[in-house]
C-alpha cells in the first residue's frame, strides 16, 4: 500500500482535515478546562450528547440534532447552577439525570440505534464533505469566542477574587465558556466519539503543563501534541486496521508520560 494513498483517498482527506480542526479546538478549549479544574464537565458533556442522540433516534430524527440540543442545554445548566452549588455536584447531577433519560430513550425504541451508539466511538473515517464544512464553521466560531474571552477567562480561571475586584462578570464569563465547551463537545463527538473527546480535551494540555507555565506557549504546545496525536493515529489505523481510539489513547498517554519524565529529568539538572 502506497503512503501516497493516505492523501489521495477522499475519506482519509476528510478525516485528516476534520481531525486537525478537532485537535486544535480540543487543545485550545482544553487548556482552560485543565487550569480551571473542569475535567469532570469535559467528561460529562460528551456523555450528555449520547443521550440526546438516543432521543433523536426515538423521534426518527437525525442524532446530531439531539446531540446539539442536549450538549448545549447541559452546558447552560452547569453554567447557571454552578454559582449556587459546587461545579462537580451540578455536573454529576446533570450527568446522572441525562444518562437516565438516555437509557429510557433507548429502551423505548425498537430501532437499531447505530447512530446513537456511533456517538460513543465516533466515525472519523466516515466524515462527509458537508461535515467537514460544518466542523470548520463551528470551529471558527469557537476560536473567535476563545480569543474574545481569553483575558477575562484566564483571569477568572486563575483567581476569581482578583477578577471580581477588577469588575469582571464572573458568572457571564463562566457561562460563555461552558457554552463554548458545549459547542466543541457537540462538534467533536460525532467525529472522534464521546470517549476520545475527553482524552483530547485533557491529555495534551496536561502534558504541556510539565513543559511550560506560560499560557500562550502552553496552548501552542498543547495544539502540537493534539494534532500530532490525531495524525499519527489516523496513519497507524489506516495501515493496521486497528481502532483509531486505541492509537489516540496510547499516543496521548505516551506524550503525557514523556512530558512528566522530561520535567523530572530537567528539574534535577
Amino acid at each position: 500500500m502506497s503512503s501516497a494513498w493516505i492523501f489521495t483517498d477522499t475519506f482519509m482527506l476528510h478525516a485528516l482535515v476534520s481531525g486537525t480542526i478537532i485537535a486544535v479546538l480540543c487543545a485550545l478549549v482544553g487548556f482552560f478546562v485543565v487550569i480551571r479544574g473542569d475535567s469532570f464537565a469535559a467528561h460529562a458533556l460528551p456523555q450528555v450528547g449520547f443521550s440526546g442522540g438516543a432521543g433523536a433516534v426515538l423521534l426518527n430524527a437525525n442524532p446530531m440534532y439531539g446531540l446539539f440540543i442536549f450538549v448545549i442545554g447541559g452546558s447552560i445548566l452547569i453554567g447557571v447552577f454552578s454559582k449556587k452549588e459546587r461545579n462537580d455536584i451540578v455536573t454529576a447531577l446533570c450527568l446522572v439525570g441525562v444518562l437516565g433519560i438516555g437509557s429510557l430513550f433507548l429502551g423505548l425504541t425498537d430501532k437499531y440505534a447505530a447512530g446513537a451508539y456511533g456517538l460513543l466511538f465516533g466515525q472519523i473515517v466516515g466524515v462527509s464533505y458537508a461535515q467537514v464544512i460544518e466542523t470548520a464553521i463551528i470551529g471558527v466560531v469557537c476560536v473567535f469566542a476563545i480569543i474574545f474571552l481569553y483575558r477575562p477567562l484566564l483571569l477568572v480561571s486563575l483567581s476569581k477574587d482578583i477578577a471580581e475586584a477588577r469588575g469582571v462578570s464572573i458568572r457571564l464569563v463562566e457561562m460563555l465558556f461552558m457554552i463554548v465547551l458545549g459547542l466543541v463537545s457537540a462538534v467533536t463527538v460525532p467525529i472522534v466519539g464521546a470517549l476520545l473527546c475527553f482524552s483530547l480535551l485533557i491529555v495534551p494540555t496536561a502534558a504541556s503543563t510539565y513543559i511550560t507555565s506560560n499560557p500562550v506557549k502552553g496552548i501552542i504546545i498543547s495544539i502540537i501534541f493534539s494534532v500530532v496525536s490525531i495524525w499519527l493515529s489516523l496513519i497507524f489505523a489506516y495501515y493496521s486496521d486497528w481502532p483509531i481510539g486505541f492509537f489516540v489513547s496510547v499516543i496521548t498517554g505516551s506524550i503525557y508520560l514523556l512530558s512528566r519524565l522530561c520535567s523530572k529529568i530537567t528539574s534535577k539538572l
